[in-house]
């Protein structure tokens, strides 16, 4: 997916860089951070998510902005790898932190972002990658399986990334049926949308949500479909002690009389110094409001189902999977060939840009809505010129 942008955005950057400030604690910039704080529970009540991840509720919970939703991942992996580790302790007194760490097992769909396999890499960790179903959708059923067999192995299941809206083809796991799952085996449950998640802020694209009382962790990308340019992915912590007691390295000349008081968000992830980066999400919120971006976000979604139409009144294409936000995608009936001769002939003519995916051995061409500026006009030019250099192709097969 292409990231954002907006005129906000690029003043609230510059205004960022001018300041010039290394937010790592409080007391470095306490505006950086009491800003992000506000930020992040304005962002949460926006999408109306429960209200243990604000840090203005009773609870442990908290936001924080990440660079990208893959350090969310591997925060939240982390932190719950440890949270495992000290509770296996418990009961095995004599295992080392090596030998648990051998047994841990984290659980994804096979249509899971690479970040996530990533993340395992670097934790290290096991990743079982569970079948989804004729949607592309991670079921409870074939979780619980995966589980059971894992645990009949000697192995310990403790983390589970689900994801809604997902890159390949914008499926969305079952989180209703995934989280009680987690809840009853004790498994801490993520929850990566990091291009969906956005959508969120309109109310008739929230049952996509549903289940997210269940989760652990929440993260989605202001920057991918938001008018917030890169960088900026949000994630939510149901309990923000975890994070802050994986990562909490505490040298002398970092300490402050204020530590207790305000959130060191040094703590809260894997670099040190970070960015004003909470400085353009108030910008776009205050400029374009809630109704603003939601507008946005539907005159996307609409123009994503215009193109379907315009793929679906073609019978020389078929749609791959169900278009519910900005992305469709789409292949010409025949080969996996075809579709790829297809795509280099587009890239080739170099007036539109797209990037292929392939789930069961099935080649397709995704088609993503997602630039601050487009228009129908855009979705008519990228159709013809999708046409021009699909006859082309297939005329080159009649020679």
């Amino acid at each position: 997916f292409p990231t954002a942008n907006s005129y906000p955005a690029i003043c609230a950057d510059i205004l960022s860089d001018a300041i010039a400030c290394i937010g790592f604690s409080w007391i470095a910039t306490p505006a950086c951070t009491e800003l992000e704080v506000l930020m992040m529970d304005w962002l949460a009540k926006i999408l109306n998510l429960p209200d243990f991840y604000l840090a203005s509720s009773v609870g442990q919970g908290g936001g924080v902005i990440q660079g990208t939703a893959s350090e969310s991942v591997l925060v939240t992996l982390l932190s719950a790898r440890n949270k495992t580790i000290q509770e296996v302790k418990t009961k095995h007194p004599d295992w080392t932190d090596h030998e648990i760490r051998s047994k841990l097992v984290a659980y994804c769909s096979e249509q899971a972002h690479s970040c996530f396999e990533r993340a395992t890499l670097l934790a290290p960790v096991r990743c079982h990658k569970v079948a989804v179903d004729e949607k592309y959708s991670l079921r409870g059923l074939k979780l619980s399986e995966a589980i059971e067999d894992d645990k009949k192995n000697g192995l310990i299941p403790f983390f589970v990334c689900a994801t809604l809206g997902t890159t390949s083809i914008c499926s969305y796991d079952n989180v209703q049926e995934i989280g009680p799952i987690c809840r009853d085996e004790n498994l801490w449950l993520h929850i990566d949308a990091a291009y969906a998640g956005s959508a969120f802020i309109c109310p008739e694209l929230r049952p996509y949500l549903d289940g997210v009382e269940f989760s652990d962790s929440f993260n989605f990308n202001p920057h991918k479909w938001l008018l917030v340019n890169f960088d900026c992915s949000a994630l939510w912590v149901k309990n923000r002690s975890y994070l802050v007691d994986s990562f909490n390295v505490d040298p002398i000349y970092l300490k402050h009389e204020n530590q207790n008081v305000a959130p060191d968000f040094r703590h809260w992830q894997i670099p040190l110094g970070r960015r004003f980066r909470s400085l353009k999400l108030w910008f776009v919120m205050r400029l374009f409001g809630v109704k603003g971006l939601q507008s946005y976000i539907r005159k996307h979604v609409a123009l994503a189902k215009y193109f379907e139409s315009l793929v679906a009144k073609d019978d020389r294409f078929e749609i791959i999977g169900e278009v519910t936000m900005g992305l469709v995608c789409f292949r010409l009936k025949g080969s996996n060939e075809l579709n790829e001769n297809l795509l280099k002939q587009i890239t080739q003519d170099a007036k539109i840009y797209m990037v292929p995916s392939k789930i069961n051995d099935v080649y397709f061409i995704r088609f993503a809505v997602c630039a601050s500026s487009s228009e129908q006009r855009h979705i008519d030019f990228a159709w013809e010129n999708i046409l021009k250099n699909a006859e082309f192709i297939l005329n080159s097969l009649k020679l």
